[in-house]
């Protein structure tokens, strides 16, 4: 942690120290999410990303951008049979803190990578089920079930629509096993997220 700390640290410094330009705005916009690994039957589940960023430009082609985001994530469970059908949503939530390297590959169009921590703030299964005409349905805290810490890879592109209004796309793969496990079980869940967002500059 104390590693991660520093080197998102010695990013900002180096940033800041180079920077030609600075720029602050926010972002929002869409997530396509599910959950991999040790798990079946499950399907993505429509989710959504908003927060801010500072966009650091080191020289022409190369940017450094940090963000905070909240993000609703998770994954969906449907089953269905003669007179019978249940859906479980998975909704997880997460502060998440990306640090995204830019490049510049064209006129207004960007490639980027970087690292992400998130931090779990919620975790809950929504379920409804049907039988023979009748309809449950309920909600169930499941924060305890899931880990609070969550670190990932993010790839994407980004256009710049105009000086200040950008669209980017964006996929998280998780890399921490997610899952809360009994000792010698050594199952793994791992967060995967497809972004679109919009960005706003000031």
């Amino acid at each position: 942690m104390k590693k991660i700390i520093l080197t998102v640290a010695a990013v900002f410094a180096f940033g800041f120290a180079n920077a030609q330009e600075t720029k602050f705005g926010v972002k929002g916009g869409l997530n396509l999410a599910n959950i991999s690994g040790d798990v079946e039957d499950n399907s993505s589940k429509i989710g959504f990303n908003v927060g801010g960023f500072v966009e650091i430009k080191v020289s022409d082609k190369f940017s450094v951008q940090p963000e905070l985001l909240f993000s609703t994530q998770g994954t969906k469970f449907e089953e269905s049979g003669s007179g019978f059908s249940a859906e479980v949503k998975y909704n997880l939530s997460y502060l998440n803190i990306p640090v995204m390297a830019k490049y510049y590959a064209a006129d207004k169009f960007s490639l980027e990578f970087g690292p992400q921590i998130g931090f779990l703030t919620s975790a809950k299964a929504d379920f409804t089920a049907t039988e023979s005409g009748v309809t449950e349905s309920g909600k169930e805290d499941v924060k305890d079930d899931f880990e609070s810490i969550d670190f990932g890879l993010n790839f994407g592109a980004g256009y710049d629509l105009t000086e200040k209004l950008s669209l980017g796309l964006r996929y998280n793969l998780g890399l921490s096993n997610i899952g809360k496990f009994e000792a010698g079980d050594d199952s793994k869940l791992n967060n995967s997220v497809l972004s679109l967002s919009f960005g706003y500059k000031f």
